[in-house]
Formats: structure tokens, C-alpha cells, sequence
């Protein structure tokens, strides 16, 4: 049985870990702040581009590029966005379960994929499965900015563009809410995917005129394009990782909470324990004298 010596110390350790975990939730609910309104920022850009793209793509010139257009699959990429850092939960390990889903299902060996990584956690865990991997990057900070993402965003692209693959996969975790992330795949290219043709019913009611070319405005803005929604999902990544470690964060304080509570009763009741005995001891001493 622990002595009271050995319940204080476990008692003072868990409120140190509480004070820990306390202080690491308030950090990311902060983080969880500015990135929800990093990701609501970048929203109207993404916006505009897909416009201008609708615009040249289903308008009556009927503008045409590589990008747009589905060939036959031989090889496929996916490009996966996780964290740097632990302590958050499921928030990897949910995703890469899907990911690992998908390979799965749609191929049969390793030469018919090839995965790019953002994040370290990820590139670890890939990297002992032995996934073919052709392009990381690491170290993204907490408020991440364009330029961190831009070569590996620029990589993709035009790996996809020189035929190196086929098709290319964006997994993230989507913000539903603070509590809420949804682990989530999307077509990246060809953007005749999913991206455009939801939008095929649209009208833009603005009036374009195109310099040098509307093919060459056209080859110009798509590959940024898909840039921009890499970089638009690594927001939404980074702001499901902050609600992630701030949910994690509280569970562990809660735990940290319970814990200390029983500590705190088995202290009570060894203190009593010996109140009691040194009382007994006292009685019995005075009885024989």
C-alpha cells in the first residue's frame, strides 16, 4: 500500500500535468482563432480564380488545357496533410487510416502511386509503412503562409502536368467546428473533377477581357489555382489540428481532474488511517499505565 509520502508526490506530479495541459489548450484555442480567420481570408481569392477559370472554360470560346481534361489512369498521386507535432488526438492517425483505405482499394501494388507529405508526423509513419513517397515538407508553422507550401504545392503540380501521374488526391482534415474534424479526400486534378463541374450550372455575371490570350491566362491561372487549394486545405488543417490538440488538451485535464480527486481520497483516508492508529496507540498506552 502507498505510503501518504508516496500519494502527495503523485498528487503534486498530476497537478503539474493539469497546469500543462491548462496552459497548452488556451495556446491553441488562441491558434484555433487566427486560423479560422486565415482560412476565412483566403476563401474570396480561391473564389475569384475558380470564377475567372468557369469563365473561360464553359464560355463560348470553350478555351481548352491538359489540366481540365481526364486521361487514362496508369499512375496516381496524393498529396496528405498532417501535423508536426503531437498531442492531438486522432487527428493523424484518422487520416492516415484513410489514406492506407484508398491505396487499398484502388491499387494493387506500389508502382501505381506516389504521395506527397506536409507535416512530420505523416512522413514518419509513411515512411515505416513504406509508402512511396516523392515530396515532403516539414516544420510548418502554427499560422502557416503561402510560401511555406509553395514548392511542394509547385511539385505536385507539375509533376502532374509532365505526366509523372494521372490524377492527383488531396486528404486533410476539414473544420466542421472546434469539436468536429472530418478527415476528407478530394480530386485535386483534373480540375474537370469535382472542383468545376458542381459549377456547371453557374452564370458569372461579370464581363472578362483576357491579355495576351485567353489560352494563355487560362495556362497561367490554373496551375495556381490548384496551388491555392493546397494551400487553402493546409488551413483548414492547421486550424482542425489547434481544435484537435485544444479538445485533447481538455480531455486530459478532465482526466488529470479525476485522478487528483481519487489521489486526494486515498489520502484522506491513510491520513485518517493513522489519526486513528496513533490514536489507538495513545489509549492503550494510558490504559497500562
Amino acid at each position: 500500500m502507498a505510503t501518504m509520502r508516496d500519494i502527495k508526490i503523485k498528487i503534486n506530479s498530476f497537478e503539474k500535468t493539469k497546469q500543462i495541459t491548462k496552459a497548452m489548450k488556451m495556446v491553441a484555442a488562441s491558434y484555433l482563432r487566427k486560423a479560422q480567420e486565415q482560412a476565412e481570408s483566403s476563401r474570396p481569392y480561391a473564389d475569384k480564380l475558380k470564377d475567372v477559370i468557369i469563365n473561360l472554360s464553359q464560355g463560348s470560346s470553350g478555351v481548352k488545357h491538359p489540366m481540365l481534361e481526364s486521361r487514362p489512369v496508369s499512375k496516381t498521386g496524393y498529396l496528405i496533410v498532417t501535423s508536426d507535432r503531437g498531442l492531438v488526438g486522432g487527428y493523424n492517425s484518422n487520416l492516415i487510416r484513410l489514406l492506407m483505405e484508398k491505396l487499398g482499394q484502388r491499387h494493387k501494388s506500389k508502382d501505381e502511386y506516389v504521395v506527397f507529405v506536409i507535416g512530420r508526423k505523416g512522413l514518419e509513419v509513411l515512411q515505416k509503412r513504406e509508402v512511396p513517397i516523392i515530396g515532403q515538407t516539414t516544420g510548418i508553422s502554427a499560422i502557416p503562409q503561402y510560401a511555406e507550401v509553395v514548392n511542394i504545392a509547385k511539385e505536385a503540380v507539375s509533376n502532374y502536368a509532365d505526366g509523372s501521374f494521372d490524377e492527383l488526391y488531396l486528404l486533410y482534415n476539414e473544420f466542421v467546428n472546434p469539436v468536429v474534424q472530418r478527415p476528407v479526400e478530394k480530386r485535386l486534378l483534373p480540375l474537370a473533377g469535382d472542383e468545376l463541374v458542381q459549377d456547371e450550372t453557374k452564370t458569372s455575371s461579370t464581363a472578362y477581357e483576357y491579355e495576351p490570350s485567353e489560352e494563355g491566362v487560362l495556362a497561367e491561372l490554373l496551375p495556381r489555382y490548384a496551388e491555392t487549394l493546397i494551400y487553402n486545405a493546409l488551413l483548414e488543417g492547421k486550424a482542425s489540428e489547434h481544435a484537435a490538440q485544444m479538445n485533447a488538451m481538455e480531455n486530459a485535464t478532465e482526466n488529470a481532474n479525476e485522478i487528483i480527486g481519487k489521489l486526494t481520497l486515498e489520502f484522506n483516508r491513510a491520513r485518517q488511517a493513522a489519526i486513528t492508529q496513533e490514536i489507538a496507540e495513545i489509549v492503550g498506552g494510558a490504559a497500562a499505565l
